[in-house]
């Protein structure tokens, strides 16, 4: 089993690092490989809808969200984590993540994915709703906690003293592990869901 964790905080060693590194600590007594990715600190730019992707396999823009669509297509699970801005994730984990499941071909469904909102105050939950959106659209399974996915803190470090956050978080990482467990037995025995042949797409114009 392999978690690829994707830190939309610019600060290295922030509190979203905080909260990834405790998820981190608990996959790897899981027995779930991890690579943690920062790309917050990174200039990313937003997709221009060209197309290019659909014919190249790859976004035209040769950057970060390249190197991780393979991350991505060999993980088990996703892991996305922002720091919250103005109730919402950082527009540059926003652009990245636009970008990298867009110009992806590759099946997604049944990869778990899990998403955390690292706040001083509010607009966590704000944030979790939009983050998962990425998931649910791609026939992901997402995990779940014991709480919204969430750890507050706003001074360098703060996140450390939030107790039942990173409790949070570990329970987190235990349930997407046994999720991630759970559906390789599942496509062993029963295969993956059926798809249907085509796609049906409605555009709601008169």
């Amino acid at each position: 089993m392999k978690v690829l964790m994707i830190n939309g905080s610019p600060r290295k060693g922030g509190n979203t690092s905080i909260a990834l590194q405790e998820m981190e600590k608990t996959f790897l007594e899981e027995g779930v490989e991890v690579e943690t990715v920062q790309i917050g600190n990174k200039d990313i730019r937003g997709c221009i809808a060209c197309g290019t992707c659909a014919s190249k396999g790859k976004c035209v823009f040769d950057d970060v969200v390249n190197e991780l669509a393979p991350k991505f297509e060999e993980a088990d699970g996703l892991v996305i984590a922002s720091p919250v801005y103005y109730a919402s994730a950082n527009a540059t984990l926003i652009a990245c993540l636009d970008r990298l499941f867009y110009s992806t071909g590759f099946d997604k469904s049944m990869k778990v994915g899990a998403s955390v909102a690292v706040a001083r105050r509010g607009g966590c939950s704000a944030t979790f709703d939009e983050l998962n959106k990425y998931f649910t659209i791609s026939g992901m399974p997402v995990a779940s906690s014991q709480y919204w996915n969430s750890v507050h803190g706003r001074g360098p470090g703060e996140a450390a003293q939030d107790a039942e956050g990173l409790q949070t978080m570990r329970v987190l990482a235990r349930n997407m592990a046994f999720l991630m467990k759970s559906i390789a037995l599942g496509k062993e025995k029963y295969g993956m869901p059926k798809q249907e042949d085509e796609h049906m797409f409605t555009n709601f114009i008169r």
